[in-house]
């Protein structure tokens, strides 16, 4: 471990449960101790996997200590899960919780601690105690069961199957805690993408508390990238698509088959593909290309070692199912996966898609946001701005970057695609505003707030043209916005979403984090960025 990459292993006591407990500890608590960052140093270090390990070692030889400082109860327990160092010494480190040795769902928190020890804030997904009246559940755990099984069935889910029994927890994650039970129904959905539908059940009433869907689903471009250069490896006489510049990213086929990772691509003289999508090589090269290109993207804007920056890379499949018309990220596997779609004559294996799946598991490895609600369209949110920003750092003449989702597509019949990020209503369902009822919005059109949001602080209102497309977009409010640019709008995304958001982030707590982000990166709250962002969620009816 080099020293600048040292974590101090004080909590600072001194600050007390006091100071926190007086903001109930929720939201970004203020602290009378340590400096406030300066710009430059609020930058994420690039850490190696090893150098990332030892923080999380040493985080996790003080969870004790810390749980105390926080004034946590006698049967609450943090788990560390990750650590992001800035510059400047500050630590982000994210917890989960546990509560008699139960996972607590929406437990999380994020303890922002400066080189000296000194905590700076805390970030928390609930604002309550954690305590439970008991942890003996009156209703029997194959109930729950029976009960998740219907869900899914109800949902239209095929072949619904639970691999696991039930597992008790406790749900935090909205309103007053409570003993429950989490069902994960496999199986696949209506349109043929697999099934981890899990299902929160109260362990005393048997009503159902939440649910959602753990494979994250996208719809992408079916063009090729053009010639591209890949990263191969030689096996005896055979060249792999494995990647070892990249954590050994493979790409596998699947050859229709809908389960296994399939056969690793080979081939001979290291010519990959004809350009074509009938040919069973060219989906492979769009999609070995994407999550390349994506990885790059982490590793020189982000400052990023892979999803998990831990420098392991996930692996792509093709060649899914028959006529499939969607791709997807998959956690459990750690995976992304395309299907060829109509006629296996168009595989949805563009540039931008491999981006927007890739990025479902850098979500599940940072604020993990909730698939369901409003954390759920800034989950969603957050692959179709990651994918837009993957799309223009590569630079591809051939895919150039644009605030379009899906836009070789032409999934409507008429040429136009999938989602506009300068005016999502164009879509015909996404949203342009929050509105109350946004939560019960399907997280692909919620997203659009946070899509309008993103385009609004890059590109500003009005008319414009960029990259040769055209653009025109509305304020809610009627005012107008005026942007600071993509590149520092993406900074600001992505250490909101790393530092600042947790699994039950709402769009008023995603409109907090972003404004801490850009407080923190670009001179405190005074500065033209911080007053970007304001304007922006203001524009889209978030305040």
């Amino acid at each position: 471990m080099t020293p600048q990459i040292s974590r101090s292993t004080r909590v600072a006591g001194s600050i007390a449960a006091a100071a926190l407990l007086a903001t109930g500890l929720t939201g970004l608590v203020s602290s009378p101790a340590g400096a406030a960052p300066t710009a430059a140093g609020a930058q994420p270090l690039s850490l190696s996997a090893s150098q990332r390990a030892e923080l999380i070692r040493e985080a996790t030889a003080t969870t004790a200590t810390t749980a105390d400082t926080l004034s946590l109860g006698s049967q609450e327990k943090l788990v560390v899960r990750d650590v992001i160092k800035d510059a400047d010494g500050t630590t982000h480190t994210r917890y989960e919780r546990t509560y008699a040795g139960l996972p607590v769902l929406g437990g999380d928190l994020v303890i922002h601690q400066a080189k000296s020890g000194t905590v700076r804030s805390v970030t928390k997904a609930t604002s309550k105690s954690i305590a439970v009246p008991s942890t003996t559940a009156a209703l029997k755990p194959a109930a729950a069961q029976s009960k998740a099984l219907t869900t899914a069935k109800s949902a239209g889910a095929e072949k619904a199957t639970t691999d696991q029994a039930p597992r008790k927890v406790i749900w935090a994650a909205s309103g007053t805690p409570t003993l429950a039970y989490e069902t994960v129904v496999g199986g696949f959905q209506d349109d043929g993408t697999p099934s981890q539908l899990h299902v929160v059940t109260d362990a005393t009433t048997g009503a159902k508390l939440s649910q959602w869907q753990a494979v994250k689903t996208g719809t992408g471009n079916s063009e090729y990238s053009g010639k591209v250069t890949l990263g191969t490896t030689l096996s005896g006489s055979t060249y792999q698509l494995s990647d070892a510049a990249r954590g050994a990213h493979k790409t596998y086929n699947l050859n229709h088959g809908t389960s296994g990772k399939g056969t690793l691509f080979t081939d001979a003289d290291d010519v990959w593909g004809n350009g074509v999508g009938t040919q069973v090589q060219t989906a492979a090269v769009d999609a070995h290309y994407g999550a390349a290109q994506t990885w790059d993207f982490y590793k020189n804007v982000l400052k990023r070692n892979g999803i998990k920056n831990n420098g392991v890379a996930s692996y792509s499949r093709v060649h899914y199912g028959n006529s499939y018309v969607n791709a997807f990220w998959d956690d459990s596997c750690f995976c992304m996966t395309y299907g060829d779609g109509s006629g296996n004559a168009a595989p949805l294996t563009a540039l931008d898609v491999a981006g927007h799946e890739m990025s479902h598991g850098l979500t599940a490895a940072t604020a993990n946001l909730n698939y369901s609600g409003e954390s759920g369209g800034l989950n969603e949110a957050t692959s179709d701005i990651f994918g837009t920003a993957v799309e223009f750092y590569s630079s591809n003449a051939s895919d150039v970057g644009d605030y379009l989702i899906g836009e070789k597509i032409n999934i409507n019949g008429d040429g136009t695609p999938l989602r506009y990020m300068d005016k999502p209503s164009k879509d015909g369902g996404s949203l342009d505003a929050w509105k109350s009822t946004a939560g019960n919005v399907d997280v692909h059109y919620s997203s659009g707030i946070a899509n309008h949001f993103f385009y609004l602080l890059s590109e500003g209102s009005g008319a414009k043209v960029i990259n040769g497309v055209s653009y025109n977009s509305p304020t809610s409010n009627g005012s107008t916005v005026t942007g600071i640019g993509r590149d520092k709008a993406i900074q600001i995304w992505y250490k909101a979403l790393t530092t600042y958001m947790t699994s039950t982030t709402n769009y008023k707590a995603a409109r907090t984090a972003t404004l801490s982000a850009a407080s923190a990166l670009y001179g405190g709250t005074t500065g033209a960025e911080y007053k970007a962002v304001a304007a922006a969620w203001s524009a889209v009816n978030v305040s």
